[in-house]
């Protein structure tokens, strides 16, 4: 029966599709006229790529002393129409030599060159494009996206998480040290608002082990962040935005990318990235990497005295952690087949993480565990196909497929109760939050589905579709006679977008979309008072949503973007079904809307030796039913947190950033963010007029103010030629927000102070990076570092980086 519904659904939506196809070419009849026009004109197509064959992104390939040319796009191709006759070709990209050759054209003839850049030794020594030119790259885009040049990045202790702390509006909030719980916070939302991509590929369910914080930053070449409005070929419910991880697509003949870190509170890190390519196609290619610390920094915090029970929260104390010991190990996969007819690119692959994570606090730090702990370990078989001109020419596919095995166990066992001294006494019964020793089997399928038809060179359609299904399953293993839940927790999530892109002339785009949500969820309902018995619950939602992006190039160097879009996000299965320890969820938690706007304003410019990038972005978005967490009391004296919908919340800010490079020794930049996140409810009821007392007030726990500043110093050729040394200042501040609503009163145990901290890094790299040695003082001034709830994080840091990379 699920086959035969899933078939009906299929079906309707294809007939949907080709419906919104049929209606759209309808409406456009002088546009058809024009592409028959166009018929007779000349057709160009290639790749270009470097010496070492790897595709090169976003370089201007154009017809000399015209306005005929595009740029290429994430694989490296081209394509673009022009009149008959002659012509000089020419591709042109920042540190490559300008590639020019001359062709000729008949009417209607249709020519494919691949074009190969060599790198531009002399310019490269001459000027440096730092920091943004990652932004520069992307700009050709609609949408209001930002990315990080990774690469800059290899030669630090950072992890994906942590890097992305330099982008505009971005905040990372952590409970703690290495390994702890983390949420992104992008221009307002956080958490489950904002998804993660690697390589377009979504991340849900890929289990904890395998989170941004945990992977170092050397597995990517570059992270994407798009803002609120989020391409369709993305197929997600995100509001906030989306992250996409791009890592290298190695066409090396072999390489290897070794590293390994130590420092401060026993933590070590290691990484080796190797992989090979023949000559016949064939490529493989390993990534690895582990994580370890005992995370025992001090912290400042009231303490419980087990002689009178109770908790005196002025008086605090400093007190190291001592039950925080965390570590993971991870390592991903790839065997296939690129560059052949009939597969551009065809890989199989493997991911396999664990992790053991012991639990120090709950959701306030004035509650310390001794004994709780958690571990857990996910394998996942991967399929990728890509092929471009796929049956015809200007189609493009992309196929994914995944499936995860995430097993957790949580374990609260002990018969101790422990204080922030390290002190215990015996618990009247077992269990530090709540006696469990529980396994959660976690199953995930994801597949996706992405077409890209080019008609001409003006107009784009893409296709997507993304199915995701979730399955939980419980049982407890703290007797012999183990048994599961009876009633298993389920999720099936299908997303279908359609866009059209129109491009006449490389000056301006604008794209228009729509997408269809649908989502099915099963789980256990308590039908008795005393939770002993459940019945089989089900319910399902599905929204259309649509928008619109553009762009304009005003000059040359500046460009303007606007896009709207009405959005939702289904809610996630934490949100549903908790997390069988911490937290708890609600099955029937409605989906967010939203109306989110953005408009962004960027120039960016070259000066002879002189670099100078400056974006500006207002953000707008209106959210009904959102989707918040909120901490619960529970009885004895514990906390927990839980998810529920709040009726509106309106969002409206800004964030600025700017950089500045001179010639290849400076690099300065910033950002800056103000984001007013505020309650949206009026009245405390629908039938009522009562003012609600946290109407207009800011939503408890959510940064509104924050920035960033850094700046580089190089030393090139110091020693011999080829070495550089490097020398990094940044600094991150953050204002003082609410840890609940503003209506409860100001006083300090209700706000997050204000903090500003500061880091320095030195590295130098040997013969032109085969050799690298690194050095880092975080938060040199120990400045007290605060997120989630008060939750203090580490003081002053120090770490160390050797790494090696040897390849052609």
């Amino acid at each position: 029966m699920k086959a035969f519904n899933s078939l009906l659904y299929l079906i309707k939506m294809i007939k949907n599709i080709f419906f919104f196809i049929l209606i759209f070419i309808i409406s456009f009849p002088t546009q058809l006229q024009a592409n028959d026009q166009q018929s007779k004109r000349a057709f160009i197509r290639g790749q270009v790529t470097g010496t070492d064959k790897e595709p090169l992104e976003f370089v201007s390939v154009y017809f000399k002393n015209t306005t005929y040319g595009t740029y290429t796009d994430l694989e490296g191709n081209y394509r673009f129409n022009a009149p008959h006759g002659k012509y000089i070709l020419v591709a042109q990209m920042m540190g490559y030599e300008t590639y020019e050759q001359a062709i000729e054209f008949k009417p209607g003839e249709r020519k494919e060159i691949d074009i190969q850049l060599k790198p531009d030794q002399l310019r490269l020594d001459e000027v440096v494009v730092v920091g943004q030119s990652a932004v520069q790259k992307v700009n050709q885009t609609a949408y209001n996206v930002v990315a990080l040049d990774a690469k800059e990045l290899h030669n630090s202790t950072l992890d994906l998480a942590h890097a992305l702390d330099r982008i505009s509006g971005i905040k990372i909030k952590e409970t703690g040290g290495v390994g702890s719980d983390m949420q992104l916070m992008m221009d307002g939302f956080s958490g489950k608002h904002i998804k993660v991509f690697v390589d377009g590929v979504p991340q849900e369910g890929v289990g904890s082990s395998f989170g941004l914080n945990n992977i170092p930053i050397n597995y990517a070449e570059r992270i994407e962040v798009y803002k609120g409005v989020v391409p369709v070929g993305f197929g997600t419910d995100a509001i906030g935005g989306v992250i996409n991880i791009i890592t290298k697509k190695n066409l090396n003949r072999w390489f290897l990318d070794a590293s390994y870190s130590y420092g401060s509170f026993n933590t070590h890190k290691s990484y080796v990235n190797f992989g090979q390519t023949l000559t016949n196609g064939f490529t493989y290619e390993i990534n690895a990497f582990q994580n370890y610390s005992d995370n025992n920094y001090y912290v400042d915090t009231p303490v419980k005295d087990f002689e009178t029970g109770a908790i005196n929260k002025k008086q605090i104390e400093h007190v190291k952690r001592f039950h925080d010991t965390y570590h993971n190990e991870a390592i991903i996969g790839k065997v296939g087949i690129v560059n052949k007819k009939w597969a551009d690119r065809l890989m199989l692959g493997f991911t396999y993480s664990n992790m053991h994570k012991d639990i120090q606090t709950g959701v306030r730090q004035e509650v310390v565990f001794g004994g709780k702990y958690r571990t857990g370990h996910s394998f996942m078989p991967s399929l990728e196909y890509r092929k471009r001109d796929l049956f015809t020419k200007g189609l493009d596919v992309t196929l994914t497929a995944n499936y995860n095995k995430d097993i957790t166990e949580n374990v609260d066992t002990a018969t101790y109760e422990y204080n922030w001294r390290g002190e215990k006494r015996e618990l009247k019964s077992p269990g530090e939050q709540s006696y469990q020793h529980t396994r959660s089997d976690n199953k995930n399928w994801n597949g996706t589905f992405t077409a890209n038809y080019h008609v001409g060179n003006a107009h784009t359609f893409t296709l997507n579709h993304v199915i995701n299904t979730f399955e939980r399953s419980n049982r407890t293993l703290l007797n012999a006679n183990t048994s599961g839940d009876a009633v298993p927790k389920e999720t099936r999530k299908n997303i279908t977008g359609l866009s059209y892109r129109l491009m006449p002339v490389e000056r301006w785009n604008v794209s228009v979309f729509g997408k269809y949500y649908d989502q099915f969820i099963a789980g256990p309902i308590a039908t008795t008072s005393t939770q002993d018995d459940f019945t089989r619950t089900t319910n399902s939602v599905n929204a259309m949503g649509y928008g619109a992006a553009g762009t304009y190039f005003v000059l040359t160097s500046l460009q303007a973007k606007l896009s709207y879009e009405k959005a939702y996000r289904l809610p996630t299965n934490d949100e549903m079904f908790g997390d069988e320890d911490l937290e708890t969820g609600d099955l029937g938690i409605k989906p967010e809307n939203s109306n989110n706007l953005n408009f962004n304003l960027s120039y960016n410019e070259v000066f002879g030796k002189h670099a100078i990038y400056v974006e500006g972005g207002l953000v707008y978005r209106s959210t009904k039913d959102y989707i918040q967490r909120k901490l619960v009391d529970l009885s004895g004296g514990k906390s927990g947190a839980t998810y529920e919908n709040h009726g509106r919340v309106l969002t409206k800010g800004y964030n600025i950033s700017a950089r500045y490079g001179f010639a290849n020794w400076l690099s300065a930049g910033g950002t800056f963010t103000q984001m007013d996140v505020r309650d949206n409810v009026k009245t405390v009821g629908s039938d009522t007029s009562q003012e609600s007392l946290t109407y207009g007030a800011r939503m408890p726990n959510i940064p509104y103010r924050f920035s960033n500043a850094d700046v580089t110093f190089y030393w090139r050729n110091l020693g011999q030629k080829g070495n550089i040394l490097s020398l990094t200042y940044n600094n991150f501040y953050m204002h003082s927000f609410p840890r609940y609503s503003e209506a409860l009163g100001s006083e300090s145990e209700f706000v997050v102070p204000t903090q500003f901290s500061h880091d320095l890094t030195l590295s130098y790299g040997i013969r032109n990076g085969r050799y690298n040695l690194s050095f880092e003082c975080r938060n040199f001034t120990n400045e007290k570092l605060y997120d989630n709830f008060s939750l203090q994080k580490a003081g002053r840091a120090f770490y160390g980086k050797v790494r090696v990379y040897f390849g052609n």
